[in-house]
């Protein structure tokens, strides 16, 4: 299913629309059209200009693309993340029941939250000794 499928099947828009709160939400650009729905409480990057549009002046193009890099710099954390959590193998392919695929994921991010504020100082700080080799035995 498509992402802004899902999220209108799951209900995002009537709680974005219901939210006591001015809530604002930095989407990608899968999302384009469902600020509309939600008055403007999802943003998306402008769409890239078509073909037929190729003759902008330079510096209507460079604001443009001045806009979706303030837009992707200020989600680069958010795919930094989504990154992170796809890289753990029990997300490839989730054989558990889906009852208990919540608290999996709390504990991956918990996990992977500990270990990036953490720092790797505190690991390389222990001298590592070799291993000795074993002689070949047949």
């Amino acid at each position: 299913m498509h992402d802004i499928t899902q999220a209108r099947t799951a209900g995002l828009v009537d709680l974005l629309l219901n939210a006591p709160l001015d809530v604002q939400i930095l989407a990608d650009a899968s999302y384009q059209g469902l600020g509309t729905d939600t008055n403007d409480a999802v943003i998306t990057p402008r769409p890239k200009p078509r073909n037929c549009q190729t003759s902008l002046p330079p510096s209507v193009i460079a604001a443009h693309e001045a806009a979706r890099k303030r837009h992707s710099s200020q989600r680069i954390r958010v795919e930094h993340a989504i990154g992170h959590l796809k890289n753990q193998r029990i997300l490839c392919r989730y054989h558990g029941r889906r009852e208990s695929f919540d608290t999996t994921i709390r504990a991956i991010t918990g996990l992977l939250s500990d270990h990036q504020h953490t720092g790797r100082s505190e690991n390389t700080t222990r001298r590592r000794r070799a291993l000795t080799a074993a002689p070949y035995v047949r």
